[in-house]
């Protein structure tokens, strides 16, 4: 059967087609929209006319190439920004009534458990505990695991639209932006730290997005972009992670969009995005830092195919 699987995030529909066989899936196409649902709403917990609109039309785009695949049945899910804002049943119902198209709006304990079923599926996490950490445009999900099981799981409203759009960062950030944001994270992450605490691990896992940029942004910089091709986990250097972090902090938008491995739609969050995930480096001494290419689309269909 081939299947289509819709994540509608926050900054970005995510789209796969997969061919589903009894016991494995191939994935015959991958794409990405950058609809910034979030846009001049997300800590006001309402998607705005524009967003509404263009999540809108890119349904509808999206809809259409499924339909040139020849797609028999398509599963739509929808994360932080539809589930936390005042209007997202009514973009719901909207797709619905438009387009025909049921889009199932998941808890952020769901979204985690997802998360945990892709990363599963593109890499083998190890009998020991590693945090998971998948930043969204809305929430961020952290989970503690192993190849085994789930031993804690949580989502927190630290997505980065939503952290850009509370702090609005000086361009380059300042010194005062960053001590800002992680008083923020000290304050909001209590249950993840006293987590760790109980549940203590020395590897952090960065799920897709953000950390697809970073993976993207070194390999072009300091080796060569073929490395990642067909791969679906990487493992960061941690002085060649450092550097880049380094260059995020030092630079502007207009920097950002010609910097190699940065594509265009992650320009406004990425430094955002690499200041969490560095306070998590530091504060709890991570040795080691993967990357999985795989995230809550690629959850969906690991689930699918163990039904």
């Amino acid at each position: 059967m081939r299947i289509a699987v819709i994540d509608l995030g926050t900054n970005t529909f995510n789209l796969v087609i997969a061919d589903q066989n009894k016991s494995y899936y191939t994935i015959v196409h991958q794409d990405k929209f950058p609809v910034k649902l979030g846009e001049d709403g997300i800590n006001l917990n309402i998607i705005q006319p524009g967003p509404f609109w263009r999540g809108v039309d890119y349904i509808e785009k999206i809809l259409s190439i499924i339909k040139s695949f020849n797609v028999e049945k398509i599963h739509a899910f929808a994360t932080s920004a539809i589930r936390d804002a005042s209007n997202g049943s009514q973009f719901v119902s909207t797709i619905d009534k438009l387009f025909d198209l049921k889009i199932t709006v998941i808890t952020g304990s769901k979204e985690a458990e997802l998360i945990y079923l892709g990363v599963k599926s593109a890499l083998t996490i190890g009998n020991k505990n590693a945090l998971i950490m998948d930043i969204g445009g809305g929430s961020t999900e952290f989970i503690i695991a192993n190849d085994d099981k789930i031993v804690w799981k949580k989502s927190y409203k630290l997505g980065a639209a939503r952290l850009l759009d509370k702090f609005n960062v000086d361009e380059p950030i300042s010194s005062i932006n960053i001590e800002a944001i992680e008083h923020y994270l000290t304050e909001e992450l209590i249950t993840l730290n006293k987590a760790l605490s109980v549940y203590p691990v020395h590897e952090l896992i960065g799920s897709s997005g953000s950390f697809d940029t970073f993976a993207e942004m070194i390999c072009h910089q300091f080796y060569e972009p073929i490395i990642l091709n067909g791969k679906t986990t990487f493992e960061f250097n941690m002085q060649d992670l450092s550097d880049i972090h380094q260059q995020l902090l030092n630079s502007n938008k207009e920097q950002r969009l010609k910097m190699p491995g940065l594509i265009a739609m992650r320009a406004d969050m990425i430094v955002i995005a690499s200041v969490f995930a560095w306070y998590i480096i530091k504060n709890y001494e991570m040795t080691k830092v993967r990357l999985s290419t795989y995230s809550l689309k690629e959850g969906v269909l690991y689930k699918m195919i163990q039904k």
